[in-house]
């Protein structure tokens, strides 16, 4: 099952010519789940291959404006498409309140929106995977989100299953699925003896708007992307501070003491480029990428390889871009 990023806006709170403020999309197979939806998000959308698909869900990582201003156009765009499909929001304390006075300027909805306020530590499990919201350090209440999957069963011994008597059908796709079967003879036949070790999951971990915090560390603890802000570079360490906000190189130093496969820096100040911001964090460490608007991270199974940055992956149908990757 493919697993991506979408990066629709990397800029931190104001959006530049080149940038958009802050959305981040989660694509796992036909799944789409939306992180922060800032100013203009929808047009994002609609820009790139993913287009205005009516999202079931949408995670907001804090409630200050560069990270929600784009939810009441998008949620009345819904409405004049008449959509029918529930949506759920989830975010931190004060969502609820949020959305009370949002109704005011939205109006009248087609469909019913509700709204979860969650906690660290909360998880919403989903079968194959769960989300599981992580405190940050921003000043206000402000969650992070992990998209953890299920260890999956390990590699099926054909080998040992003829030599079993296993027949083809359905008791192989029954050990498969971690299930004893028994076979015509009464003899039973369990998953371990025809499965290999446990093939591990993918992680994938945002952090929205925070400073350095050991939170961070704890929830992307070897994930394979670490999606963290990276407002500001290390002469403005002092600003960083007072605003709740990381430098590329304290972004880094997360990184690497987390032991993430790779590190997606976004939220860029206007007063930096991002091939600054890059080499900063670079020689702290080294697996790190700075996306652009419509880049897509893809998340390939351990065994099958590193998470890669694809330049303008979610605008493959459209002309490409005049600057190069950083």
């Amino acid at each position: 099952m493919d697993l991506d990023v979408v990066f629709l806006g990397t800029s931190g709170s104001a959006p530049t010519a080149q940038r958009a403020p802050a959305a981040t999309l989660v694509r796992r197979g036909g799944e789409r789940i939306l992180i922060d939806c800032a100013e203009g998000t929808q047009r994002q959308l609609l820009r790139s291959d993913v287009g205005l698909v009516d999202l079931p869900e949408i995670f907001v990582t804090h409630l200050h404006a560069d990270h929600t201003l784009g939810l009441p156009g998008m949620l009345k765009t819904f409405a004049l498409r008449g959509r029918e499909l529930p949506l759920a929001v989830y975010g931190p304390t004060g969502l609820r309140d949020l959305f009370g006075t949002l109704r005011r300027v939205i109006g009248k909805l087609t469909y019913e929106v509700a709204t979860v306020e969650l906690e660290a530590g909360d998880a919403l499990e989903r079968g194959e995977y769960a989300i599981r919201p992580f405190r940050v350090s921003h000043g206000v209440p402000a969650l992070g989100y992990a998209l953890v999957e299920q260890a999956r069963p390990g590699r099926f011994d054909v080998a040992a299953a003829d030599a079993l008597g296993v027949p083809h059908g359905r008791e192989r796709g029954a050990l498969q699925r971690g299930e004893a079967v028994t076979l015509a003879d009464g003899s039973v036949v369990t998953p371990e003896q025809v499965l290999g070790e446990a093939r591990a999951g993918r992680s994938v971990v945002l952090t929205g708007d925070t400073g350095p915090a050991a939170s961070v560390v704890d929830a992307a603890h070897g994930a394979d992307v670490l999606v963290h802000e990276a407002t500001f570079c290390a002469d403005e360490r002092g600003r960083a501070r007072e605003t709740g906000h990381s430098t590329a190189g304290e972004a880094a130093l997360v990184a690497r003491e987390a032991g993430v496969r790779l590190l997606a820096l976004t939220h860029l100040s206007s007063r930096y480029f991002g091939p600054d911001v890059a080499a900063e964090a670079r020689q702290l460490f080294p697996a790190t990428v700075v996306p652009r608007d419509f880049d897509t991270i893809e998340i390939p199974f351990p065994e099958r390889g590193a998470p890669v940055l694809v330049p303008r992956g979610a605008r493959r149908g459209h002309l490409p871009a005049a600057d190069a990757p950083q």
